[in-house]
């Protein structure tokens, strides 16, 4: 049986949620429950705003790819940011999280992104593998964040 990638829907959430739920756990990313949930009920109510992308092997869904669009300055327009790319444990090394990849950057060229943009974690060698076999780069900065609630 071969996977499909395709984006997901509001019904949906509950999977969805569980898998980032499950990404943002195994990166001790702090968010409540209700919280990731509103967040998921904006992405899937409004794909201009955000995109979830689901990668399935007939019932059974393998990984998760949170997808969110911006007007950059800097990047001259459009751009999209991959948020989160998540395969359940049991499924890496299948090729999943390239095949996410892949669907993402689809979506970006689709919507005429000028680029994506992404962060990982400076002790994930593995994700950052992944992204620089598909072209990307690391930049010499470094991320801060102000929490306004």
């Amino acid at each position: 049986m071969t996977v499909q990638i395709a984006p997901a829907t509001a019904a949906d959430l509950s999977t969805v949620t569980q898998l980032l739920a499950a990404q943002l756990q195994e990166h001790t990313i702090p968010l409540a429950p209700e919280r990731l949930v509103e967040a998921i009920r904006g992405a899937l109510a409004d794909d201009g705003r955000a995109l979830v992308l689901l990668a399935r092997q007939g019932q059974e869904t393998l990984g998760v790819a949170y997808l969110s669009f911006q007007w950059t300055l800097e990047r001259g327009g459009a751009a999209m940011w991959l948020e989160e790319l998540y395969v359940d444990p049991e499924h890496r090394g299948e090729r999943i999280g390239q095949r996410l990849l892949e669907a993402a950057l689809d979506v970006g060229r689709a919507r005429s992104c000028n680029s994506v943009e992404l962060e990982v974690e400076a002790s994930h060698a593995r994700a950052a593998n992944l992204y620089a076999r598909a072209g990307f780069h690391a930049l010499d900065r470094v991320r801060w964040t102000l929490p306004l609630r």
